[in-house]
């Protein structure tokens, strides 16, 4: 299998969309989870499944005849009608209120309930940015079972022409546990009990995508494809304190020395600005 760029830029949102719509983000018309809601320069929105008007796979599918199981595929919250299937993604607020929908039919979602009670699906884990890595990597171990368990049960029971997942805990883990398993990450403990801690979840991964390739048909084509990549992180740069510096932003008042500001809590002088940096991530001013 050959490998290629996903999309530029290659994060999750709009990667996935890119992959499964095969239009560029220039053509889906966002840029990441964040972007500008118009032409002001306070307004942002979430790029939820509402921001995607093109069709995907699964629409094009469906206007075919065949049946589709979608679990977890990014921006399918809040859930479309399709012929088949659908359980959304980590952008969904929460399973628990019963006034979110995160399943079409919307019958599903009490089969799912039933299955795993008295559990509840997640469809992220929460806090993954905590320090407390024995908590957060028990919780990706249970979304990613609890996920395999829904996958086998629809695979058991549903019909499908066309079935794809995706699971959120490779992205987790790498977040969390990256320093702790590359040797030349600058961060990186030799002795840290969690130095293995990505090579055992994917080996418990692997048994559980066997679990459902015994379940495939033979003649059933097989894709395993990624939004983006991970590496180490030597460094970073704070884009919007380099634009302070060499001019091309301005703040009407300094921030206190030392102390990070967020670009929207700054008091920028628009009618003096040029460039400011605005991407998925904040940037800040030291």
């Amino acid at each position: 299998m050959g490998n290629c760029l996903a999309s530029t830029p290659a994060i999750t949102v709009p990667a996935w969309a890119s992959m499964t719509s095969s239009k560029d983000p220039g053509t889906l018309g966002f840029y990441g989870f964040r972007n500008r809601a118009d032409y002001s320069y306070e307004n942002r929105f979430i790029a939820t499944g509402t921001a995607v008007k093109e069709k995907r796979i699964w629409d094009i599918l469906s206007e075919a005849g065949k049946q589709c199981i979608i679990v977890g595929v990014p921006q399918t919250y809040p859930p479309r009608p399709l012929s088949g299937h659908l359980i959304t993604s980590f952008l969904t607020p929460t399973t628990i209120n019963p006034q979110i929908q995160w399943t079409h039919p919307p019958e599903l979602r009490r089969e799912i309930e039933i299955l795993l009670a008295p559990e509840i699906y997640d469809v992220d884990v929460p806090e993954f940015r905590t320090e407390n890595k024995d908590f957060l990597l028990k919780q990706i171990y249970d979304m990613t079972r609890k996920r395999f368990q829904v996958l086998r049960y629809l695979l058991d029971h549903k019909p499908w022409d066309f079935f794809m997942f995706v699971e959120m805990g490779v992205d987790r883990i790498h977040h969390a546990f990256w320093a702790h398993h590359d040797p030349t990450h600058p961060k990186h403990d030799p002795h840290s009990p969690f130095r293995n801690a990505i090579k055992e979840y994917y080996i418990y991964l692997d048994q559980e995508i066997g679990t459902l390739l015994s379940r495939l048909p033979q003649e059933t084509h097989i894709m395993v494809v990624s939004d983006h990549g991970v590496k180490k992180m030597d460094g970073g740069i704070c884009i919007n304190e380099w634009l302070l510096q060499e001019g091309f932003l301005t703040l009407l008042q300094e921030p206190p020395t030392g102390q990070l500001t967020t670009l929207e809590k700054a008091q920028v002088d628009w009618s003096r600005t040029t460039v400011w940096g605005m991407v998925a991530t904040m940037h800040v001013f030291s």
